[in-house]
């Protein structure tokens, strides 16, 4: 278990280490023009490269997948640390990504082959420790290596900590059960869902910033992301076995579990990415004081995690806790729409703190939900479909804040970004809705068999 939660760390740390040393590594490097794409080129290949480690888990096993992905990944930080350009940084990134994309979906994979359903909601909470852990600690510590020692030190990091991994996962999951399912790879819809899931992320990441919406460059890259994603629908139903099988994507249960975690955690993330604008801009703290203000949203949703999926193992109505979290997160974030400018601070918190909650009561029930609604055999696909709706999700949402708080500029006066940020949240309050309605909407089959 604890080589799983390494993993799992890998993967969480390096989406918030990197962050808070981008100034330092451009000053050292001499490029701020393509300082970006250290961030993009990670976030576009770990998304595309999901799905694929779902099915070629289900193929040759979770665990191969899993020590291929970290092997990949260790490579990936050598290859970051000792890169002296930017370019090559984000050539660096980009492989980094390809092996680290698959490893929160490999390890949930992993604990569903060891447990039965009912009780993989409380393991689940442990690894919403990890996350808390790498969510809080990673901008701290990549300040402290970036300003102190050296930048690199936040990729060769990655090393010792990958090869634990390695080691503990090669040696302890010797056992994991093997699935007697013959299945073959759709190397044509995987190409597909490559080029779509990328394109699109590079339309949104680009959208109002490097490029205008109206330009001819933006709407060629969304016409090819349509097209992508078109030509892979037509391929997932012409294939003899598509890249993602039709009964897994016309299951009630996984349709209505993955769009409650998409609309949910993508609104959570496009809120720790953009309420520091809001806090530094209208409120006037500095970047530690805002970093700290956010502690209460992200502890209480591993709160929330941690009591919802406890939960599962003792109660049978297991969607009692995320519908009433959900409910009570749609009505907090109401209200931070209707009185952002009358709260203070502390109010504030308070109210993200309830959203927090919803959001993570509701993050392993539909983790679960998913994977006890499939069989054996598909999974690692099913499990990665659910992950891969998430963060593609949250890069539609994320998108959306942007366009409403930034608007292809910075918001100056700090009146302007509270009438920004307040338009934002009630977007935020619909989507936390739609969440609450597809949770209502799914169906809440018996946990059933062994794992």
């Amino acid at each position: 278990m604890v080589g799983l939660g390494l993993a799992m760390l890998l993967s969480a740390l390096d989406q918030s280490i990197v962050a808070t040393a981008m100034p330092t590594i451009a000053a050292d490097l001499g490029d701020f023009v393509h300082l970006p794409w250290i961030v993009t080129a990670y976030l576009v290949a770990s998304t595309a490269v999901t799905p694929l480690y779902g099915k070629l888990a289900d193929i040759h096993g979770a665990r191969a997948m899993l020590l291929i992905g970290v092997a990949i990944f260790v490579a990936g930080s050598v290859f970051c640390a000792l890169a002296p350009s930017m370019g090559l940084l984000a050539l660096a990134r980009a492989v980094q990504g390809m092996g680290g994309g698959g490893l929160i979906a490999l390890a949930q994979t992993v604990i569903a082959d060891l447990v039965t359903p009912r009780e993989r909601g409380r393991m689940m909470t442990y690894f919403s420790i990890v996350f808390i852990a790498a969510s809080v600690g990673g901008p701290a510590l990549g300040g402290v290596f970036a300003e102190h020692l050296h930048w690199s030190l936040i990729f060769w990091i990655n090393v010792p900590l990958g090869l634990v991994a390695f080691a503990m996962s090669w040696f302890h999951l010797r056992r994991l059960p093997q699935r007697r399912h013959p299945h073959r790879l759709d190397i044509a819809g995987a190409a597909l869902l490559v080029v779509g899931s990328s394109v699109t992320q590079l339309a949104l990441s680009w959208g109002g910033e490097r490029l205008a919406w109206s330009s001819a460059p933006m709407l060629a890259l969304l016409a090819a992301a349509a097209a992508a994603w078109a030509l892979f629908a037509w391929r997932t139903r012409a294939a003899e076995e598509p890249l993602i099988p039709l009964d897994v994507l016309g299951d009630s249960v996984v349709r209505d579990a993955t769009l409650s975690g998409a609309f949910g955690l993508g609104t959570f993330i496009a809120l720790t990415m953009f309420l520091p604008i809001y806090f530094e801009g209208a409120l006037g703290l500095t970047a530690d004081q805002s970093g700290l203000a956010l502690i209460p949203l992200t502890i209480a949703t591993v709160t929330g995690a941690t009591i919802s999926g406890r939960l599962m193992s003792r109660i049978r109505h297991y969607k009692a806790a995320p519908l009433i979290g959900l409910g009570a997160a749609t009505l907090a974030m109401a209200a931070l729409w209707l009185a952002l400018g009358a709260l203070s601070l502390a109010a504030l918190d308070a109210l993200l703190a309830v959203v927090g909650l919803g959001v993570g009561a509701m993050l392993p029930v539909t983790t679960v939900a998913v994977q006890n609604a499939v069989p054996a055999h598909n999974l690692g696909t099913a499990t990665a479909v659910t992950q891969f709706s998430r963060q593609l999700g949250g890069v539609f949402i994320v998108a959306i804040f942007g366009a409403i708080v930034i608007g292809g500029g910075p918001v100056a006066a700090p009146e302007a970004l509270r009438a920004a940020f307040r338009t934002a949240l009630g977007v935020a309050a619909l989507l936390t809705l739609a969440s609450f309605l597809f949770m209502a909407r799914m169906e809440q089959r018996d946990l059933h068999g062994e794992g």
